[in-house]
């Protein structure tokens, strides 16, 4: 099921940061988007993220990025990336 590993990190003051485990906890154990394509995401460690064949990914960069804005943790100045290993 979780067959794709995503390295997920942003960009800060030109340093590029793997986000926490907490983060990513925070946006896979609530599914505030209503759309159950996300449900195929586990979190594994900082910066780590496994996810199904078809999720697809600039969708889930938005609606990270878009989560970690509203709960406070990437300031507006700063970028979200998603890259498949």
């Amino acid at each position: 099921m979780f067959v794709r590993k995503i390295r997920v990190s942003y960009h800060h003051q030109g340093s590029k940061i793997p986000c926490p485990l907490k983060w990513l906890d925070s946006f896979s154990m609530r599914n505030f988007t209503n759309a159950s394509v996300f449900d195929d995401t586990i979190p594994i460690s900082d910066g780590l993220l496994e996810i199904g064949a078809k999720v697809p990914l600039e969708q889930l960069r938005e609606a990270m990025q878009d989560w970690f804005r509203r709960k406070a943790y990437l300031r507006k100045d700063s970028k979200l990336s998603l890259e498949e290993m």
